[in-house]
């Protein structure tokens, strides 16, 4: 095919999306932001349909042609899938997962609302396989999110020959432009992801009355939509939420007159006047009690990710005191363990053995009457804080604790679910961090931050 053939192929392939984009704009006009944000490319070695980085959306011509021939809703189904995969965020959250799992989880999120829009720019599809796993993903979840279903894909354990199957059924677009290599690419890549957080927060904002009131499936779009325009979480700073002041053996420079020092220097030779103060006062956590709620709904790969990622956060000499006091309390319906930990080595073996006990239904109260129960035995006197590792499906408490309480969701919970107003929630991306390690005292936290996915 000479030169003049492609650039004709490329324009016909550039008309085609531009019909397919104006369709769109008209039945689903307040998505028009959106729609509007890839600029259209030909090529860039995709040879199969289409791709996109989140900036520009390449496509390969031939293909479109094909398709379009075909049915003129297929290419709109194929564009919105694609759109619909930077508005929720998916090129984001690969990052840190099982590829495979997570574009599988991706793609069947988004084919499930462009089902459940039934618009008739979108040309149907309907297989057994597509339904029968949207059964089993609705049976765990109320809306399908790609982090629920690759919570559950991943707690499934499923073999590579189905997972390849649901692939089949599921997948329009390329996802081999998702991952960033070179590091320019990569901060294009983060500002991209930003763009989309602000869109995906406008889009939610003028959607939500229009879609409640159509009742096409608005439900699903706003609750994607709201995981993807949350901000992100730097479970670092969250947890210093939980300090109280203490003094530390620690040279305090900010309190410390160089002008005295100095001039001693100066006077004496080598006599300084004064030294700097041997204790400064910093804001650390000392008590805090670690919640996990053990009723079915909770995968012990799941609460191993978390107790990980909170490890990891524990060997900062920043954040922590040396002296530990950490509860870490089983709960279902009932407080089933409760493991002191009383430093962060004791903590790596405990999550190296992980024992759940529990498998009932989630009631919250009973772990707030154990900590009232400790407090009056004498312990925990300086607790600011409880972490709850749950779905957030559960009974609640009516009266608000002494201290902070953050519940740390395996997914974001219906719009229905009410929590309580003084509760912190809070959705964490846990990643696949592997196998516990042994860690050698001498490295730096910022060298296993690096080995963990980020909350």
């Amino acid at each position: 095919m000479d030169m003049e053939q492609t650039e004709n192929l490329s324009a016909v392939g550039r008309d085609i999306l531009d019909s397919a984009r104006t369709q769109l704009c008209m039945a689903l006009p307040y998505l028009t932001p959106a729609l509007c944000a890839l600029a259209f490319a030909p090529g860039d070695g995709v040879t199969v349909s289409a791709a996109t980085d989140g900036g520009a959306y390449y496509y390969y011509a031939p293909y479109l042609a094909t398709l379009y021939l075909r049915s003129s809703g297929a290419v709109c189904r194929l564009y919105l899938h694609s759109v619909l995969h930077c508005l929720f965020r998916h090129l984001r959250g690969r990052r840190g997962k099982d590829a495979a799992l997570w574009d599988l989880a991706c793609d069947a999120a988004v084919e499930s609302v462009l089902d459940s829009l039934a618009l008739p720019c979108l040309a149907p599809v309907q297989t057994p396989i597509r339904k029968k796993f949207w059964g089993e993903c609705r049976a765990q979840m109320k809306v399908l999110t790609a982090e629920g279903v690759y919570r559950m894909l991943l707690g499934d354990r499923r073999p590579e020959y189905e997972i390849a199957t649901l692939s089949r059924a599921f997948a329009l677009d390329d996802h081999g432009l998702w991952d960033a290599e070179e590091k320019r690419e990569r901060e294009q890549s983060e500002q991209q992801d930003k763009n989309w957080q602000k869109l995906a927060a406008e889009t939610q904002s003028a959607m939500g009355s229009f879609f409640a009131a159509e009742g096409t499936g608005g439900e699903a779009v706003t609750e994607q939509l709201s995981v993807a325009a949350r901000d992100d979480v730097d479970y670092r700073r969250f947890l210093r939420r939980f300090a109280a002041p203490r003094e530390v053996l620690k040279s305090d420079v900010d309190a410390f007159d160089y002008s005295y020092y100095s001039y001693g220097l100066r006077l004496y030779g080598n006599m300084p006047l004064i030294e700097p103060p041997e204790t400064k006062e910093e804001t650390r956590i000392e008590e805090l009690v670690i919640a996990v709620d053990t009723s079915m709904s909770t995968s012990g790969e799941l609460v191993r990710r978390f107790l990980e990622n909170t490890y990891a956060v524990l060997r900062s000499t920043d954040t922590f005191t040396r002296r530990l006091d950490i509860h870490i309390i089983q709960c279902d319906d009932q407080v089933r363990d409760d493991t002191r930990i009383r430093s962060a080595d004791q903590l790596r073996r405990y999550m190296a053995a992980l024992p759940l006990t529990g498998g009932s239904a989630t009631d919250f109260r009973p772990v707030f009457a154990h900590i009232e129960t400790l407090q009056r035995a004498g312990q925990l006197k300086n607790l600011r804080g409880l972490l709850y590792f749950t779905d957030g499906m559960g009974i609640y408490p009516t009266r608000r604790p002494p201290y902070e309480v953050a519940f740390i969701l395996l997914a974001e919970p219906p719009m229905a679910l009410e929590m309580p107003r003084w509760a912190i929630r809070l959705v964490p991306e846990l990643g696949d961090a592997g196998p516990v390690k042994q860690l050698d005292e001498s490295v730096w936290i910022e060298d296993i931050l690096a080995e963990l996915p980020e909350l």
